[in-house]
């Protein structure tokens, strides 16, 4: 070890000691000093010592690795709760896109190389579900707030510097009304911007969530309390994730904190909830089943069965939800899972591509999710744009497709060699409807 970093160490540990000398003078109730030192930082850290017994956040954020205050900042050797928590990023969610390239960044963690899939956030910043810019577009375009349907504006504003797709934008300046808007803007703005990744959370059942990356990734029970095992953590005080952990195996019940929970009546602007979502205890099977049919489609909607069987992750990819680094005006520029991409068509099987890189994108997003597995020489599904599923891989002579949230695997049927009456083109939900309908 060179001079200068025993020079460091040293002076760490006299930090420390300070610290801890001040700590006991202050509090004789100070529970037993637990310290830990990354070996990202080699700095210790004394969150444990209050916050013993709080869950890892998640396998690829090794406490052993990087500890508290890497990704949430605040002073690691302070033992006063107000002290160690000044200075922390974003409050409780370091995740939120006003902290996120401080608290997440870096070309070794999420705004890193794209060719390796570490530009999360940029991604995301720029996907359809932090900028809004679909339905901003069309309340503007509506009541004549702008000539056409083009998304000019976004939720904030954003650039990007490399348009790929004919379909996305260069730019999106920040949807802030004046005066000279309409009255219906100016409502649309003041009530109804609150599902975007940016806004923050409507404090009632069902809607808790958490913002920016934690809106998806942290995952909330209806009612927003903490179960996990941290003991400062309150267990009745809503608004807490239900425990500290993120994920990428993502249940529907995630996506319904923002999606299906009712309409918006555009003359009145105003946010209607569904009425037909009475409580139905999930205690028995039956149960589980009806409650799973109920939320995921309202009454008057026709789905097929794998529409409500699987999680919207099981078929909406990564790229879709989180952005692909474009800038698109409208949730169908940015949706491009269609029905053959699995099941294939009359004179064709689906596309599929070999696993060949080590190094693969695909392979580090199996082992994050822990639900399937992968490796190099399988065959997966592929995209239209060229993103492979994973989870869909071929099995000799079929497709076999495993659930990222429960680890169930399903036979994935062929159109091919069947007397399907589907074109190739048509790839809409309702086209498949007309014969796979399952209705309530």
């Amino acid at each position: 070890m060179s001079a200068r970093s025993d020079r460091m160490v040293a002076a760490a540990a006299l930090l420390l000691a300070v610290a801890l000398f001040a700590a006991w003078g202050r509090q004789a109730d100070q529970p037993p000093v637990k310290q830990i030192i990354p070996t990202l930082t080699n700095r210790p850290e004394l969150c444990l010592t209050c916050h013993d017994g709080i869950e890892e956040i998640s396998p690829s954020h090794p406490v052993a690795a990087l500890g508290c205050t890497t990704c949430h900042g605040g002073d690691g050797l302070a033992l006063d709760a107000d002290l160690a928590h000044t200075g922390m990023y974003g409050g409780r969610n370091p995740a939120d896109l006003a902290v996120v390239n401080v608290a997440c960044g870096g070309a070794d963690c999420h705004s890193g190389d794209p060719v390796a899939g570490r530009d999360h956030i940029q991604r995301v910043n720029t996907s359809i579900q932090a900028t809004y810019a679909g339905a901003i577009a069309q309340v503007r375009y509506a009541f004549g707030a702008q000539p056409d349907q083009t998304a000019h504006m976004g939720a904030h504003a954003v650039q990007d510097d490399q348009v790929l797709s004919p379909d996305a934008v260069a730019s999106l300046t920040a949807f802030v009304t004046g005066a000279a808007d309409p009255e219906s803007v100016q409502q649309f703005a003041a009530r109804c911007l609150t599902c975007h990744l940016l806004a923050q959370p409507v404090a009632e059942p069902t809607f808790y969530r958490a913002t920016g990356c934690a809106t998806c990734h942290a995952l909330y029970d209806e009612d927003g309390l903490y179960r996990g095992s941290d003991p400062t953590l309150s267990r009745t005080e809503p608004g807490h994730a239900s425990a500290h952990r993120l994920t990428t195996a993502i249940p529907y019940t995630q996506c319904n904190h923002c999606h299906n929970r009712g309409n918006y009546n555009l003359p009145r602007m105003t946010f209607v909830e569904r009425t037909d979502l009475a409580a139905l205890p999930a205690s028995t099977a039956e149960d589980a089943t009806a409650r799973r049919l109920a939320e995921y489609y309202q009454p008057i909607g026709q789905f097929t069965r794998c529409e409500w069987e699987l999680d919207c992750v099981d078929c909406h990819t990564a790229r879709e939800a989180m952005g692909d680094g474009d800038i698109y005006g409208s949730q169908a520029d940015a949706q491009y899972i269609q029905c053959r991409t699995c099941h294939g068509t009359l004179t064709k099987t689906p596309a599929l591509a070999t696993i060949t890189d080590p190094n693969d994108v695909v392979l580090r997003q199996a082992q994050v999710n822990g639900k399937y597995t992968l490796q190099v020489g399988d065959q997966v599904g592929v995209t239209d744009r060229g993103e492979k599923l994973g989870q869909v891989r071929w099995s000799g002579d079929h497709l076999v497709q495993t659930m990222k949230v429960t680890g169930q695997s399903h036979s994935v049927p062929l159109v091919k060699g069947t007397a399907c009456t589907q074109k190739p083109d048509e790839q809409a939900s309702h086209y498949c409807h007309e014969c796979h309908d399952y209705g309530h």
